[in-house]
Order: structure tokens, then C-alpha cells, then sequence
């Protein structure tokens, strides 16, 4: 009896051991910045200076795009690199630029014949975004070439905290969950937020900040995992595929996640 105890007590260790999520550290950079908004697979790095331009960044070159006349930028998507988006909350505005950054479209909300109050906005598929409506307080899937609104979600209860999406799911988290919906707007998965204030998400994984204490929700999972790591100094973080980053204090560190 007692050798069947322990053999359980062994076999429940190893499943444990096989769930962790550990962090490798890979390299880092040194880099001034505002704020940054994306990584690619190939090291292109996307940030805003202090004088709210917007920067592309590759081994070889900077670009970048600069718009005066809407100040500084709340979020940029970069998840499509053909179609960025620039979203600019304080004039409700949002500016879609090509790989080369040059503008290819704007979208301003308050001229539009039914105005919308959008608080966060992320990328969908084809010439669409994902926008929060503030004043309906629901998610909708808008086709900024058309002008159209394709779908909408049902109205949430509680403050929307963050949104990230890629041309399938779209991730909204809330005071009170974590809503996961596909592409035609139906809700997929709803998780309980035991005190997540921000998230990252790449093709494969969606990574939850609570504090400094990082957690991981893999794309076909329906469980949030921690992530085993040292304590860590957070501004900002991002994840592209099985690499994430960290940047602090002017330096963006970069850590593999090693699934056991």
C-alpha cells in the first residue's frame, strides 16, 4: 500500500513537472523608447519616441511616420505588417499604413454618419478591425473600405481593460473575464480574471500580466497556466510565437518559453 502511494505521488509530480512554463533567456537590447508595440519573426521591431513617431526598425534600416495633428498614439497593431494600424484615442481616429508606412487609409470616427465612441481597436481580417463601442459598451467587427458594421457582440458589464486579436479570435479582457470570440463573433471561451490588467498574444499564445507575475493561455487550451519565472520588472511586454519580451528601463529583453 505504501509503495502504490508514493508510485501515484511520482506519477502526479511528473504530470506537474510537465505543465510548467519556464523562461530561457535569449539575448537583449539596449533601445529608447515611448512605447513599443510589436516584434516580427524576423526582428523588425515597432515602436513610438517620445515625440510620438511611430518607428520601424530592421537590422539594416529605421523608417518611420509621423501625424502631428493627432498627438500621441494609444496602441498600434502590427500583427498584419501590410496593414498597420495606428490608433489615435484622443481624436478617435485610426491609421491604417502599408509595410513602407506610408498612409493608406484613416478612419475618423466622429465624421462618420453614425458616430462611434471607440475606446480600443485591434486588427481582423481582410479590411477589417475589431473596435471597442465605449457608448454601447459591445464589441464590433468594422469594415473600415465599406463602412460597415458585420458583426456585433453582446454587451459586456464591466470595464474592457485590454483587446488583441489575429485574423481568427479576438481576445477581450474585461475587470471581470477574459472573453475569447472567433471570427463571426460568437463566444467561444470566458475565463474568470482573478486580476489580470493587460495581455500580449501572438499566432500561438496569449500571455496575462497580474502584477508582475506573468501567465500563459495557449491558443487550443482552455486553461491559464503561470509561467515559472524570477520576479521581474514589467513596463511593457510582448509575444511573437514562443519568444517574449520584456522591456524595462530601456532595455527589451528576450526570453524563450520553454513548455515542459
Amino acid at each position: 500500500m505504501k509503495y502504490s502511494v508514493y508510485f501515484l505521488l511520482l506519477i502526479s509530480l511528473s504530470v506537474l513537472a510537465q505543465d510548467n512554463i519556464l523562461l530561457q533567456t535569449k539575448d537583449s537590447t539596449k533601445i529608447k523608447a515611448k512605447s513599443i508595440f510589436g516584434v516580427d519573426t524576423f526582428g523588425t521591431l515597432y515602436y513610438a519616441t517620445d515625440d510620438n513617431t511611430f518607428n520601424k526598425k530592421t537590422k539594416d534600416t529605421t523608417i518611420t511616420y509621423t501625424n502631428f495633428q493627432l498627438g500621441e498614439i494609444t496602441t498600434a497593431n502590427t500583427f498584419n505588417p501590410l496593414k498597420i494600424n495606428l490608433f489615435y484615442k484622443d481624436f478617435n481616429t485610426v491609421i491604417i499604413l502599408d509595410n513602407r508606412l506610408a498612409e493608406v487609409f484613416k478612419v475618423d470616427f466622429n465624421t462618420l454618419q453614425s458616430y462611434k465612441n471607440v475606446s480600443f481597436v485591434s486588427t481582423g481580417f481582410d479590411n477589417t478591425l475589431w473596435i471597442f463601442n465605449q457608448d454601447l459598451q459591445q464589441l464590433e467587427l468594422y469594415d473600415y473600405k465599406s463602412n460597415k458594421i458585420r458583426l456585433k457582440t453582446v454587451p459586456v458589464q464591466s470595464d474592457v481593460l485590454d483587446i488583441k486579436s489575429d485574423y481568427n479570435n479576438c481576445y477581450m479582457l474585461t475587470e471581470k473575464y477574459l472573453y475569447v470570440y472567433n471570427y463571426f463573433g460568437s463566444l467561444i471561451a470566458k475565463h474568470q480574471n482573478i486580476g489580470y490588467d493587460s495581455m500580449a498574444f501572438s499566432k500561438a499564445h496569449l500571455v496575462l500580466k497580474k502584477e508582475d507575475n506573468l501567465f500563459l493561455l495557449s491558443k487550443n487550451s482552455h486553461e491559464i497556466k503561470p509561467i515559472d519565472s524570477p520576479i521581474l520588472l514589467i513596463s511593457q511586454f510582448l509575444v511573437t510565437n514562443e519568444t517574449l519580451y520584456i522591456y524595462h528601463d530601456e532595455i527589451l529583453r528576450q526570453y524563450q518559453l520553454k513548455l515542459q
